[in-house]
C-alpha cells in the first residue's frame, strides 16, 4: 500500500482498500456527488455496482486514477499532443474519453464504448483511495438510475443500506455539476 498524505486515518483507508481487493463496493466523495467504485477488473464487483445502480451494462463506467502514472496503460499508445491534451486537465474535474486499442479495460467497464473514460481526481479521498489500491477504480455516481446523486452520507446509505457498500468518510469538494466530458482524439466536449 502506497503511503500518502491522507483525509483518512489508516484504518479507514485499510478497510476502504480491503473491501475494494476483496471484490466488494465501496461509496466515496468525489469532487461534487458522491461515487461508488471498485476494482474495475473484477467483473463481479463491477456487475453489482451495475446492479445497485440498475445501470446498463452498455451504458459503460468511469475509471478514476490518483496520477497520471495510473492511466499511463491508455496513455502510451496516444500521440503526444493527444496525451498532451488529456494530461492538462488533470488532476481536476475533467473526464476524457481515451481509446483502448488493447482492449486494456473489461467490457463491463467500458460498455458499448469504444473508448474508456478516465479522470485524475484530485480529490483527496479519491486519491488516497486509488493511492492505497495501487489502481484507478470505477467511478460512478452514488444512486439509482433516474434519482438524484447523493450529495451526503445519509442519502447513501438511504439507497443502498450499510451492509451493501463499505462507506468511506469524507467530504465532497463542493462542485454542483458532474464532470466535464472531453473526447481526447476529436477536441470535442460532450458536458
Amino acid at each position: 500500500m502506497t503511503q500518502v498524505p491522507s483525509p483518512l486515518s489508516f484504518w479507514q483507508l485499510d478497510q476502504a482498500r480491503r473491501t475494494v481487493r476483496r471484490g466488494g463496493v465501496i461509496a466515496y466523495p468525489t469532487e461534487g456527488v458522491w461515487g461508488l467504485g471498485c476494482d474495475p477488473w473484477n467483473s463481479g464487483a463491477v456487475s453489482q455496482v451495475l446492479a445497485l445502480k440498475g445501470r446498463r451494462p452498455e451504458k459503460g463506467l468511469i475509471l478514476v486514477a490518483a496520477t497520471i502514472a495510473q492511466v499511463d496503460f491508455l496513455l502510451a499508445r496516444l500521440s503526444p499532443a493527444l496525451r498532451a491534451r488529456a494530461e492538462q486537465h488533470w488532476p481536476g474535474p475533467v473526464t476524457c474519453l481515451l481509446p483502448d486499442p488493447g482492449n486494456q479495460v473489461p467490457e463491463n467497464v467500458k460498455g458499448r464504448h469504444r473508448t474508456v473514460a478516465v479522470r485524475v481526481s484530485a480529490h483527496p479521498v479519491v486519491s488516497a483511495l486509488c493511492h492505497a489500491v495501487d489502481q484507478p477504480l470505477v467511478s460512478t455516481s452514488c444512486n439509482p438510475v433516474g434519482r438524484p446523486p447523493a450529495r451526503h452520507p445519509w442519502q447513501v446509505r438511504r439507497y443502498f443500506g450499510d451492509k451493501t457498500v463499505h462507506l468511506v468518510p469524507g467530504a465532497l469538494s463542493g462542485y454542483r455539476k458532474p464532470s466535464r466530458i472531453l473526447d481526447i482524439v476529436t477536441g470535442e466536449w460532450l458536458r
